[in-house]
C-alpha cells in the first residue's frame, strides 16, 4: 500500500496542476465539447458561460463563511482547548489517521459543511499532538470523510428529490428519502465506508522517512490572541468595540433563532444554519465583538482559491445544462443501460459529469431529468436511481479538488498534497459503491 501511495502522490504532484488552472482548463475543455457536440453555436457556448458565471455567488458566500466562521469557532480558546485534548486520544500516527476519518465521517453524515471543517480543524490539532504525523495524509483524511456525505442527512441530491417544486418533480415525482436515504441500501453502504475508510487510509501511511511534519509557519496564528484589555481611560467607542454585553446579545439572538425554527419546523441542518450556528457560538467564546472581528480577518486570509473558483464553475454548469451537453453525456450511458444494469450505468454517467459540476444541487438539475426519465421507462428502482446519482457525485469528488478547498483553506496546503491519497481511495470505494448498487 505504501509503494502504490507513494506512485499516485509522485503522479499528482507531476501532473495535478493547481485547483485555479484545473477549472480553467476544464472550462476550456466543456466549451470545445459544447460548441463540436451540440448544434450551438461558439457565441451560444459563449453566451451561456457568461450569463451563467455568477449564478453561484449566493453559493460562494456560504463556502466562505463555512471557512471563516469555523475557523474564527476554532480559534477560540475553549474549541482549541477540546480540540487539542480531543487530539492526545491517538498514541501514534496510525491511530490519529484512523481518528480523524473516522470522526470526519461521523460529522459528514450529521452535515457535509460541519464535516468538512470538523474534520480539517482535528487533523490540524492531531499533526501537532501526535509526533511523526504525516501532516498532508490527516488533512486527506479529513476530504476522504466526505465521501459518506450524500448517504447521510444533508445529502443534497436525495433531500431536492424528496422537495416539492424540484426540476424533476414532473418527471418522476417525489421521491420520499424512505425509499433513498433510509433504504437498507444505503445504510449498508454508508456504514461499510465509515467502518472501512478508516483502515484504508491507516494503510496508506507513509514510512517514517517520508512523511511530512506541520509546517511551524502554518501554526503562528494558533498561539494568537483575539483579546484586547483595555486601558483605563479607554473611549466609549473603544468599549462599544470590546463590549462583552453586545456579544452575548448578538450570539444569544443566533441561538434562539436556531432553535426556534427547529421546534417549529422540525430539526434541519442545512448549511445555512450550519454558518449561523458557527458565528453565533463563536462570537460568544470570543466574548467581544472585535475579538470576534479580529479572528474573522484572521481566518479571512485562507479564502481566496473558493472567490475566484466557484463563478468558473457556475460558468461550466451553464454551458453544460443549456447546450444539452450533459444530456448527452447521460444518454450514452443509460442508452445501452438494461433494468439490471441501470443504476451501475447511472453510477458512472453522474461520476462522469461530477468533474464539470461538482455540486450536488446542479448536479441534480443537470442530470435528474435524463436519469429519472430512463429510470420510470425501463422500470428501474426510482429510490435507486436517486442514489446513484447521489452516489456517483460524492464519489468523483475524490478525483475533483473542488470540495478539498474548505479543508485546504484551513491546512495550508495545495490539492497536490492530498489529491494522491484521495485517488486511491477512489478506486477501492468505488467497490463497495458499484457493489452495493449492483447487489442491494
Amino acid at each position: 500500500m505504501q509503494s502504490i501511495t507513494r506512485f499516485f502522490t509522485n503522479l499528482v504532484q507531476r501532473y495535478l496542476p493547481d485547483p485555479f488552472v484545473f477549472a480553467i482548463i476544464l472550462s476550456i475543455i466543456v466549451f470545445i465539447m459544447s460548441a463540436t457536440m451540440t448544434t450551438n453555436s461558439v457565441a451560444d457556448i459563449l453566451a451561456m458561460w457568461g450569463s451563467g458565471f455568477w449564478n453561484l455567488l449566493g453559493f460562494t458566500m456560504q463556502m466562505v463563511l463555512v471557512v471563516v466562521t469555523g475557523h474564527a469557532l476554532a480559534s477560540s480558546d475553549l474549541i482549541k482547548s477540546w480540540l487539542r485534548k480531543f487530539a492526545t486520544i491517538p498514541k501514534n500516527p496510525t491511530q490519529g489517521v484512523m481518528l480523524v476519518t473516522f470522526v470526519g465521517s461521523i460529522a459528514c453524515i450529521i452535515n457535509w459543511g460541519f464535516g468538512l471543517i470538523i474534520g480539517a480543524m482535528l487533523a490540524r490539532e492531531v499533526a501537532k499532538s501526535v509526533d511523526k504525523s504525516d501532516y498532508p495524509l490527516l488533512i486527506a483524511c479529513a476530504y476522504i470523510a466526505f465521501l459518506v456525505w450524500h448517504g447521510g442527512l444533508s445529502g443534497s441530491i436525495p433531500l431536492l428529490a424528496a422537495t416539492a417544486g424540484n426540476p424533476v418533480e414532473k418527471i418522476s415525482g417525489l421521491v420520499p428519502i424512505s425509499q433513498t436515504l433510509f433504504t437498507p441500501m444505503n445504510i449498508v453502504i454508508t456504514s461499510v465506508l465509515v467502518v472501512c475508510l478508516p483502515f484504508l487510509t491507516a494503510k496508506m501511511l507513509p514510512a517514517e522517512n517520508e512523511r511530512k511534519l506541520i509546517n511551524p509557519e502554518l501554526l503562528k496564528d494558533d498561539n494568537l490572541s483575539t483579546q484586547r484589555k483595555l486601558a483605563s481611560d479607554a473611549s466609549i467607542a473603544v468599549k462599544l468595540e470590546e463590549s462583552k454585553i453586545l456579544a452575548f446579545l448578538v450570539g444569544i439572538a443566533g441561538l434562539g433563532y436556531i432553535l426556534m425554527t427547529w421546534f417549529t419546523k422540525g430539526f434541519k441542518l442545512d448549511i445555512n444554519n450550519v454558518n449561523l450556528l458557527f458565528l453565533s457560538i463563536g462570537i460568544l467564546l470570543h466574548k467581544t465583538p472585535m475579538a470576534y472581528a479580529r479572528a474573522i480577518a484572521m481566518a479571512a486570509r485562507s479564502t481566496a482559491g473558493i472567490i475566484v473558483q466557484f463563478p468558473f464553475y457556475a460558468g461550466i454548469q451553464a454551458m453544460l445544462e443549456h447546450s444539452g451537453l450533459g444530456g448527452i453525456i447521460t444518454d450514452w450511458f443509460i442508452h445501452i443501460a438494461t433494468k439490471e444494469t441501470f443504476p451501475l450505468l447511472a453510477f458512472f454517467a453522474s461520476a462522469i459529469i461530477n468533474f464539470a459540476v461538482p455540486s450536488g444541487g446542479g448536479h441534480w438539475v443537470v442530470q435528474g431529468p435524463f436519469i429519472m426519465a430512463a429510470a420510470k421507462s425501463l422500470g428501474a428502482d426510482s429510490g435507486h436511481a436517486v442514489m446513484a446519482i447521489a452516489y456517483g457525485e460524492a464519489w468523483m469528488n475524490m478525483a475533483q479538488p473542488f470540495w478539498a478547498l474548505p479543508a485546504l483553506a484551513i491546512a495550508g496546503l495545495g490539492a497536490r498534497d492530498i489529491m494522491g491519497y484521495c485517488l486511491i481511495t477512489l478506486l477501492l470505494s468505488g467497490i463497495v459503491f458499484a457493489g452495493g448498487l449492483m447487489l442491494l
